[in-house]
């Protein structure tokens, strides 16, 4: 499926305006749009708009969209270069602004080529158990998603002692073509870290995630390359490496959130 028609995001008379109604299939387990979803229905519109390829895009997230709600998004592109365009992309629902997107997309002749971040040593996806899937997360964009903890704890493993802040999973999205769409919504993966890193059933809601693009032919699987740096004043703060199954570095996704407890737990403690 191609990513428009995943996302479900719609042209308009508009060239510049895009709409993408809020659906359970690319929400959250709190039922809001997940914000890797946000990021990248934003960046499909530029893309459409510039007719060029993403660089690099960070999202600030704003405000939730729940269910039946549609977000509006109104591109502007600030700068139109030989090689390179300098654009934005707001989301609202009504006259709330939900999410903006900056972003530089475009391609260069390519003189120099290299690449020195080094990929965990973890077993095939095959030889990984899959991620159990929460019941918050069954009719969510999660349910879309094959996971395979490739370093990591199961929940039942949680809490336990604080982590060494690296995790990692293998991730495919069999219903989406692979796409800038598949590394956005992996990408937005950092909470998942938090959790492990702390050794606790935690996790967060994401303020913003960067996404930068290297190479653009994926694997059916991508390796996510967890990295946490610090949780600190109820923020986390950290950084995923995706890589294909042959090893390339083919993005990074870097991301703060707001440090919680798993929603079921603070239920617990409340009852």
């Amino acid at each position: 499926m191609d990513p428009t028609s995943f996302l479900g995001l719609q042209p308009t008379e508009d060239p510049a305006r895009w709409r993408l109604p809020v659906r359970p299939e690319i929400s959250s387990g709190m039922g809001a749009l997940f914000g890797g979803c946000g990021l990248a229905a934003a960046v499909e519109a530029m893309e459409r708009v510039t007719g060029r390829p993403l660089v690099w895009g960070t999202a600030q997230y704003l405000s939730f969209a729940r269910a039946p709600a549609v977000v509006d998004f109104d591109v502007v592109v600030e700068v139109a270069g030989h090689n390179v365009s300098q654009a934005r992309a707001v989301g609202r629902v009504g006259g709330d602004e939900i999410l903006t997107v900056n972003a530089a997309l475009g391609r260069r002749p390519a003189e120099f080529q290299g690449q020195w971040a080094i990929r965990p040593e973890v077993p095939p996806p095959d030889d990984c158990p899959p991620r159990p899937m929460d019941d918050r997360h069954r009719h969510s964009i999660m349910s879309t998603i094959d996971m395979r903890l490739a370093l990591a704890r199961r929940p039942e493993e949680l809490p336990g002692p604080p982590g060494d802040g690296r995790a990692a999973l293998w991730a495919r999205i069999p219903d989406l073509d692979p796409s800038t769409t598949t590394l956005a919504i992996l990408g937005d993966l950092v909470p998942f870290g938090i959790g492990q890193a702390l050794g606790e059933r935690a996790g967060g809601n994401s303020l913003d995630n960067t996404l930068r693009v290297a190479y653009r032919d994926l694997t059916e699987w991508l390796l996510l390359d967890v990295r946490v740096h610090a949780v600190v004043d109820g923020f986390g703060h950290g950084l995923v490496h995706l890589w294909s199954q042959d090893g390339t570095l083919v993005g990074t996704a870097s991301q703060s959130a707001i440090v919680r407890r798993w929603r079921e737990d603070m239920d617990k403690e409340r009852s």
